[in-house]
């Protein structure tokens, strides 16, 4: 009978510490760890499909297209409604067309870094606060005057893709919760 009452016991003992584990363990706080927190701080807005002209001896010579999408942070841009995609537009005409950052000729030397570095950095300057995190390049290719008159009539051409710039990442939209 005490080797019945004892092994009771024994199970008892057991059966608390692992209840009194495993409800540490569940409710213990999760270390975090400094990139998944400034992750979590940043939201995704989206840039719009852009065409900027490339102009050169006063005529149009091809067009750039471009989609660009910012990580910005949650609670800067909380109650604060931005032209994104007027601002962008006008940063990627003064890149592409006035500092022409894109050699056509050589494409191969754009530094797609410095490119997201100064467009971020502009912007931020522009916005009067760091809101923009990231910059996300998605597209940016280049089309001759050429191959879009050849698209546009219906000639079918060998050159009528896009040189692309950047082979850029498509970001999808984070999916909404579902008690939204």
């Amino acid at each position: 009978m005490v080797k019945l009452l004892i092994a009771g016991v024994w199970v008892c003992l057991v059966t608390l510490g692992s209840v009194y584990v495993a409800v540490y363990m569940a409710t213990a706080p999760v270390e975090v760890s400094e990139e998944e927190a400034r992750k979590a701080q940043l939201q995704l807005v989206r840039g719009e499909s852009v065409t900027i002209p490339l102009i050169a001896d006063g005529k149009v010579k091809g067009y750039f297209l471009g989609r660009i999408s910012f990580m910005m942070d949650k609670e800067k841009i909380k109650d604060v409604e931005l032209p994104m995609t007027e601002m962008m537009t006008d940063e990627l005409f003064t890149l592409l067309v006035g500092n022409r950052m894109v050699d056509i000729a050589n494409i191969s030397a754009f530094d797609v870094e410095a490119f997201r570095t100064t467009v971020k950095e502009d912007l931020n300057k522009r916005l009067g606060d760091a809101m923009i995190e990231e910059v996300l390049v998605e597209q940016l290719d280049y089309l001759s005057k050429e191959d879009v008159r050849a698209s546009s009539e219906g000639t079918p051409t060998v050159a009528n893709t896009p040189v692309k710039i950047v082979e850029g990442v498509a970001v999808e939209a984070p999916a909404a919760s579902a008690g939204h």
